[in-house]
């Protein structure tokens, strides 16, 4: 069963504390705004998807409050949550999505009380969870056919149900093959500096009773050229319009050396993290984080403390690596910026 990775308790927001596995699992309460902003700046909570459901609740979390007299007055305050909790990291479209899908009803509907506003942003917040467990399933049986028995899988980073409200994406879709009793292994690459792949990933496939190896993210060229993997699943954070996609760092490495070596490179992502007002990866923002992720593991330092450090989260995959996106309405092939349009949202977010 996945975890439940984010939920609204109670007027309040309860969330795993991601930091801490694996060797502790913990919810952790956000009973405001700010706590949720440094929740997702610190990686507490963590994964496009889950950001973006982060973003939402955070909206219902701030007016819940508030003592707004009219419609107009509370779209003012949803509107500063909103420009606030975006400011916590830039990459990830599913937040900015999600918060303008937020705005969105407080604005359609700022004739109406204070006190229905806030119930219907609330509503639309578990929606937006609802919508995301119904795409991770989907997202999951599609993919799944493009997993034999026998497969063996390389995947980087986390792209399980801690980083949604349910199965996951890439992970999503191994659950699924194994749960349709395909026989799969699994290699899950570190993925330095704060090694996803290696905490999160591993703990994830394991409870699943997934055949699991943990490599370092230099082993990956060495397995390829052995023939020992098939096929490649990765999620994304930011999908442009012509099939670029952002990923966490190291992604990209792994997409060029699938494409020496012959193997097909898997992106899956829900329809939210597409970014269709971007042309291409180029005009995706790549969020640079704190050097002494680079300098220490959990705390220790590993180089000296006042060396230069280079630490951006996320790199590019350029459309031309990537042999197919699978999304929760099915799996797009190349030309990708053709394929997309007709799956265009007719709204404003």
């Amino acid at each position: 069963m996945p975890v439940d990775t984010i939920f609204w308790d109670h007027g309040s927001i309860k969330l795993v504390d991601q930091t801490l596995l694996p060797a502790k699992f913990k919810y952790i309460r956000c009973r405001d705004v700010k706590t949720l902003w440094h929740a997702i700046k610190k990686l507490q909570v963590r994964g496009a998807p889950a950001i973006g459901i982060a973003g939402a609740l955070g909206i219902a979390l701030g007016v819940k409050s508030s003592k707004a007299r009219t419609g107009k007055d509370l779209l003012r305050e949803v509107t500063g949550i909103a420009r606030y909790l975006a400011s916590s990291r830039p990459t990830a479209v599913n937040l900015f999505w999600a918060l303008a899908r937020m705005e969105c009803i407080a604005s359609r509907n700022s004739a109406r009380s204070v006190s229905d506003i806030k119930r219907m942003l609330e509503r639309e917040a578990l929606e937006i969870i609802r919508e995301d467990k119904e795409a991770c399933r989907s997202m999951a049986r599609y993919g799944a056919r493009l997993i034999k028995s026998g497969d063996t899988i390389l995947t980087h980073c986390n792209a399980g149900g801690l980083a949604t409200a349910d199965y996951g994406t890439a992970l999503g879709v191994l659950f699924e093959a194994s749960r349709q009793g395909k026989r799969i292994k699994v290699y899950a690459d570190e993925t330095r500096p704060l090694l996803q792949g290696a905490r999160l990933t591993t703990w994830e496939l394991m409870h699943a009773g997934i055949d699991t190896t943990l490599i370092c993210d230099n082993m990956a060229a060495s397995l390829m050229a052995k023939g020992r993997i098939d096929k490649i699943f990765v999620g994304a954070d930011r999908i442009a319009a012509n099939g670029d996609a952002a990923n966490k760092i190291g992604t990209y490495s792994v997409a060029v050396l699938a494409r020496h070596h012959g193997i097909p490179f898997y992106v899956v992502a829900p329809l939210s993290t597409f970014d269709l007002n971007i042309a291409s990866g180029k005009d995706i923002p790549i969020e640079e984080r704190d050097a002494d992720e680079v300098r220490a593991i959990g705390g220790r330092f590993i180089a000296p403390r006042n060396v230069k450090v280079y630490n951006p989260a996320f790199d590019v995959t350029p459309n031309g690596l990537i042999a197919a996106i699978v999304t929760e309405k099915g799996i797009f092939r190349k030309p990708y910026a053709k394929n997309f349009k007709k799956y265009r949202r007719n709204r404003p977010y």
